[in-house]
């Protein structure tokens, strides 16, 4: 309550503290930046800030000459100087209200913030559009009705813009916060792609910074995973094999991200994975799961699973690139039960086609670890739902029977039954099996 007054003080440095002290609170916690929304600090703050029109009122007002004169030139200066600090501080206190709940954004956008925001962007000082993206991308991250509210107020072309300023930072926050509004819905995305920024976001793809790299792999998944024709658009903007360098990247969120960019392309249509396995993006997908540990494995494992979903050949892709021997260890070694799920459904997706699928999965002693992860007590509902489907799928298609025989005598009787049906239908025709299956013991 003391500090709102001092945001309209004759004194620029007293206005500028106020700011900075109101948005170090709100900054804190969402208590107290809801005491800031309570104290109806942010019409205030909005109204304060500076507009053209208010900028000739103020120049007038401290009678600044605008004149060739040196001196008047350096006053003038020092002034928009004042003004563009002012700015920064006032849209930190916007960002950090915004950024802790849908309902405090919803606040920011009620005080008219957006045009003033949006209005930053135009500005000449890189650190002010920063100020003013980062604000932007705090609002358009809760909720689609808030991101819709920042497409509205004509932001996101002004951000492709960021995107192709030189200064590294503005980059960034820039990426981000096309990412923030395009996650939420297909005309989001569409509004995005529409302003022309997948070219620009896909050009950064091989930049050396590596936070740059993860913004835009984030944004253009966050495009992909909409629709098909969204996919397609980022696609031709020709990111492949390109992003498949980023899945070697030293950093590792950068390789997550474009895992992700790359899972989400994945699973829209055939053709579009066919281009990724061309691209060689199966082989770089398979290296990459083998290479990471935990959280980070999940949307290798998952691109894989699509992939092999769509046909017998992309399967046979996956299996050719020498994917089955990560998915089986994320399947025994990874300790989350979401990590196993995926990779169990991976693997059933490569076995259900044929056969000869299923043999290369029975001969790495696949079938035997989904009953061992079907039967542990401690596997959650979802693993063992998954790993049920996709030991059936295997099962089903197998004709190679010396796999099948450990099930025998270790698997449930509902899943003996899946076993016994394929011993019924190889055994009768292949007298060589037969002598087998008695002599091991199967019989």
């Amino acid at each position: 309550a003391l500090l709102r007054p001092l945001l309209l003080d004759n004194v620029p440095s007293i206005q500028q503290s106020a700011a900075l002290a109101l948005g170090r609170l709100a900054n804190y916690s969402d208590e107290l930046a809801e005491a800031v929304v309570s104290n109806e600090i942010l019409p205030q703050l909005v109204y304060s800030f500076p507009s053209k029109s208010k900028l000739l009122f103020r120049i007038r007002e401290f009678k600044i000459p605008i004149t060739d004169n040196i001196f008047s030139k350096h006053k003038l200066f020092k002034f928009f100087l004042i003004i563009e600090i002012y700015k920064k501080a006032a849209a930190y206190v916007l960002r950090s209200v915004a950024k802790h709940s849908p309902h405090l954004a919803k606040a920011v956008v009620n005080s008219g913030a957006l045009d003033a925001l949006v209005n930053c962007l135009e500005e000449f000082d890189p650190s002010v559009k920063e100020a003013a993206a980062l604000a932007l991308s705090c609002i358009a991250k809760h909720n689609h009705e808030l991101a819709q509210a920042v497409v509205d107020a004509g932001a996101v072309g002004l951000l492709v813009l960021c995107v192709q300023e030189p200064e590294l930072t503005l980059k960034r926050i820039s990426a981000t916060a096309l990412g923030e509004i395009a996650k939420h819905t297909e005309e989001l995305a569409q509004a995005v792609v529409d302003q022309g920024a997948v070219p620009y976001l896909a050009a950064l793809i091989s930049h050396p910074d590596a936070q740059l790299k993860r913004y835009v792999c984030q944004c253009l998944a966050q495009i992909a995973k909409h629709t098909v024709d969204l996919a397609e658009v980022v696609v031709e903007a020709e990111i492949f094999p390109r992003i498949l360098n980023c899945l070697k990247d030293m950093d590792i969120q950068v390789r997550k991200n474009a895992a992700t960019c790359i899972r989400e392309i994945a699973k829209q249509t055939t053709e579009l994975a066919k281009l990724i396995v061309h691209s060689g993006g199966a082989a770089a997908t398979v290296d990459y799961i083998s290479e990471s540990k935990g959280n980070a494995r999940l949307p290798g494992i998952m691109t894989l699973g699509y992939i092999s979903a769509f046909d017998d050949s992309l399967a046979m892709a996956v299996i050719v690139s020498k994917g089955i021997a990560p998915l089986k260890d994320a399947l025994i070694s990874e300790p989350e039960d979401h990590l196993k799920a995926a990779s169990a459904w991976s693997l059933g997706q490569i076995g259900r086609h044929s056969p000869d699928h299923a043999k290369y999965l029975a001969e790495a002693d696949v079938p035997s670890r989904l009953l061992a992860v079907y039967m542990l007590p401690e596997s959650s509902k979802d693993l063992k739902d998954k790993s049920k489907k996709s030991l059936k799928n295997i099962i089903q298609m197998c004709t190679h029977l010396p796999a099948l025989e450990p099930l025998l005598q270790l698997a449930p009787n509902n899943i003996l039954t899946y076993v016994s049906c394929q011993f019924a239908k190889v055994l009768p025709s292949n007298l060589e099996a037969k002598r087998t299956f008695v002599q091991s013991g199967g019989f």
